[in-house]
């Protein structure tokens, strides 16, 4: 990508990372839930200036893991973000590590239950609740973090998940509608949306309507689910029915389920693949620096679409 492709407008999201990245990994532990773990990673810059920073969860796609989508979160962290990766058990890459086979085959064949997927959704107000300690024992990184500016993102199952900390309810094994809103997010973005029409008799204003934060919604004209097989024009419901007024909605065309995590599962290679990545990490930085800076140029910028010229 060449800045000067981009379109005249005060804001313009920089190509290049300004400040070093480094990484934290480790484990929250909940003693709650007979000692869950989840492992962590988290980006963040140095030598940034800043005098605060928010912070953003990061929730992978099913038999993924926080290690995905290195390129996306680097870049964002290296304008002044602390982006938190988790990992969820029982929706990971244990799930087919060590087994023969492709992962996607494995997958497919893998049954969840529905208290597997809640504990996901557990995990997530829970890393919540470690941060503050965690910022407290590392200050390179926690003594910049802005509690009061947190957002959710995710990939496919990660985006579901970003779906229910924005206000979507998920059914129970009995199919009574749970919320799991999480009110200290103030935005997010999904990568892939997932539909969850089929696993409830619900309408999908019952399901979606209930959203209640600024979301930006991406996907591409060849995300097809590689599990459930559906088409992208199923993921544009949960942009056509959520409710809040300030939702974003981005089709790459040509773009493909793997492209926002940075690998390519069984997919064939992407020859757009390069120019996809530089869409979906500009767009990105702009939805954030709209809703969790406060930016009112980055919110010109995404209200006029500009990632469309890039």
């Amino acid at each position: 990508m060449s800045e000067n492709r981009l379109p005249s407008t005060v804001y313009r999201p920089p190509d290049v990372e300004p400040h070093k990245v480094l990484l934290k990994r480790g484990e929250f532990v909940d003693p709650r839930r007979g000692g869950r773990i989840i492992p962590y990673k988290i980006y963040y810059p140095v030598d940034h200036g800043l005098e605060k920073m928010p912070v953003i969860v990061w929730s992978h796609g099913f038999g993924g893991n926080r290690d995905g989508a290195a390129f996306l979160s680097r870049y964002v962290a290296s304008h002044g973000y602390v982006i938190v990766h988790i990992t969820h058990h029982g929706t990971d890459s244990s799930l087919w590590e060590g087994q023969p086979g492709h992962p996607w085959d494995i997958l497919k064949k893998t049954k969840v239950s529905r208290e597997t997927t809640f504990n996901r959704m557990f995990d997530v107000p829970f890393t919540l609740d470690m941060l503050p300690g965690w910022a407290a024992e590392n200050p390179e990184a926690g003594a910049f973090m802005d509690f009061g500016a947190i957002g959710m993102s995710g990939h496919s199952f990660g985006a579901l998940t970003a779906q229910a900390m924005a206000g979507m309810p998920l059914p129970d094994s009995e199919g009574r509608l749970q919320s799991f809103r999480e009110k200290r997010f103030r935005a997010g973005i999904l990568y892939s949306p997932v539909p969850i029409a089929h696993l409830t008799n619900a309408a999908h204003a019952d399901l979606y309507g209930p959203i209640d934060m600024p979301l930006f919604h991406m996907t591409g004209t060849q995300d097809d689910s590689p599990i459930e097989g559906f088409d992208y024009k199923h993921r544009l419901l949960v942009h056509e029915h959520s409710s809040h007024p300030e939702k974003y909605l981005m089709v790459l065309e040509g773009g493909d389920h793997m492209v926002y995590n940075g690998t390519r599962g069984k997919l064939e290679k992407n020859p757009n693949r390069e120019k996809h990545e530089d869409i979906i990490k500009v767009s990105s930085l702009a939805f954030w620096d709209a809703f969790l800076k406060d930016d009112a140029a980055a919110k010109e910028w995404l209200g006029a679409e500009h990632w469309k010229s890039i």
